[in-house]
């Protein structure tokens, strides 16, 4: 009889602090965006009110997206490590899966950037070998991520294939 397996939302979140560390990351993006919308409205010569009610509505836009997108990431992404696989699944309007078998994997890399570490996040990333890219899981607590790459590369040296 042939095993089946069923492909299920991993288990685990980002951690917490991850929707502060994300909403401000989304408004180093967008705040400049908003300003530079406004600067460019008020150099203008002649300001109609409509186009000034159209700038109003893309700047309050953009900091809307800086303050929603995060906790709607924070809502939809998932990740888990099995002795068998890592999987992630990210993505709010396209979702995307991606599993990474342990005989598969080519190297594991754990990272943090300035801003994660004021936050207290890192993320681990999985490697394999495959052309789709590597697995990444963000948003970990910074001492999370560091057992779980320990972890990982415990269960990829017990795990029989040469990552290939």
């Amino acid at each position: 009889m042939r095993a089946t397996t069923t492909l299920r939302p991993p288990r685990h979140q980002a951690d917490p602090r991850a929707v502060a560390w994300w909403t401000v990351q989304w408004l180093i993006l967008m705040v400049p965006v908003a300003a530079a919308a406004v600067a460019a409205y008020w150099t203008l010569t002649e300001r109609p009110v409509w186009l000034g009610a159209v700038v109003v509505v893309f700047a309050v836009g953009c900091l809307a997206v800086a303050l929603v997108a995060p906790r709607a990431s924070y809502r939809v992404e998932r990740w888990e490590v099995t002795d068998q696989a890592v999987y992630t699944r990210k993505g709010i309007l396209t979702h995307t899966w991606q599993v990474a078998p342990m005989s598969r994997i080519q190297r594991v890399d754990t990272a943090r950037g300035p801003v994660q570490r004021l936050f207290g996040l890192a993320a681990v990333t999985v490697t394999t070998a495959s052309s789709a890219g590597a697995v990444k899981i963000e948003a970990l607590d910074h001492e999370v991520a560091a057992e779980l790459a320990e972890r990982l590369i415990a269960i990829t040296h017990a795990t029989p294939g040469d990552a290939t």
